[in-house]
């Protein structure tokens, strides 16, 4: 049986001229053990325009309880986001997210999932400052680097396929080379381009991303980096490792499917020859 609904407050709709807001958005299934880093995470960001929209897939654990407290500390809290927290059954991750992404009323949107955080409570701060103050003119994406960490949050390693300076839709011929959760996208775009869950059951996110990239190109919109003052590129979200994931756990599904997507958008040929040097780069490493 499906929870109660939960009340949510008259939603206000976004205005382009207004201040810039940035809809979080989390997807979840019996996530009890890790959703409440991911709302503390939201929590305390210091930036004061953010939605976060929870699409929860009907948890049969303590996740719909937690999101619940969520509910009653954000009601009460200084500096309130808007909360819009939906529990019904869905057909999987990328209709959860489809969902998110129609709910949405921020300029921009950001998947953080269950376990995932943003990297600093600056993160949104940050992001903002790069956004400028054009509407017509804000970066189709704003992204960065993800930090892979473990349970207690504490550094791993960095993420192996790196951001570049300069990023285009034809940079995802390398892989996946933005984390999706560092990857905000303007919503206006993302809308026109929903996740393609009735052909990608393990990577959608890969092909909304280049679609979204290409869009921007077609409309000659940037995509802009997060930056540190030494100009490195900065970290966005920490990604929590775990072998529990969509991916991890159909791997070679995966595999297929960005294949499939990669010679979509970059051709047969192309895309044969790349996985060739795939092959040959994984072999050589060993």
């Amino acid at each position: 049986m499906s929870p109660d609904p939960v009340a949510e407050p008259p939603r206000p709709q976004n205005q382009p001229n207004g201040p810039l807001k940035f809809t979080v958005a989390t997807v979840t299934y019996n996530a009890a053990s890790h959703i409440e880093r991911t709302i503390r995470s939201i929590e305390q960001q210091d930036y004061p325009h953010v939605e976060h929209v929870v699409i929860d897939g009907n948890s049969q654990d303590q996740t719909f309880t937690l999101l619940q407290h969520y509910l009653e500390r954000n009601s009460v809290a200084d500096q309130r986001h808007e909360l819009i927290v939906r529990s019904e059954p869905d057909n999987g991750i990328y209709d959860a997210m489809n969902k998110a992404l129609q709910l949405a009323t921020g300029h921009y949107i950001l998947y953080i999932n269950a376990g995932d955080t943003l990297h600093s409570p600056h993160t949104l701060s940050r992001l903002a400052a790069l956004a400028g103050n054009d509407p017509q003119r804000r970066p189709a994406v704003l992204y960065g680097h993800t930090d892979i960490v473990d349970n207690e949050g504490r550094f791993i390693r960095k993420r192996r396929l790196a951001p570049p300076r300069r990023l285009t839709w034809r940079s995802f011929r390398s892989g996946m080379v933005v984390c999706h959760q560092s990857f905000a996208a303007r919503t206006d775009i993302a809308r026109q381009f929903p996740y393609d869950d009735g052909h990608y059951r393990y990577s959608a996110d890969f092909d909304w991303c280049i679609r979204i990239m290409r869009q921007a190109a077609r409309q000659s919109l940037p995509l802009t980096p997060l930056l540190e003052q030494d100009g490195q590129i900065g970290t966005v979200a920490d990604f929590l490792d775990t072998e529990g994931g969509t991916t991890h756990q159909h791997h070679n599904a995966s595999l297929r499917e960005r294949f499939s997507i990669m010679r979509q958008h970059y051709g047969w040929l192309q895309t044969a020859i790349l996985h060739a040097w795939f092959v040959i780069r994984a072999a050589v490493k060993k």
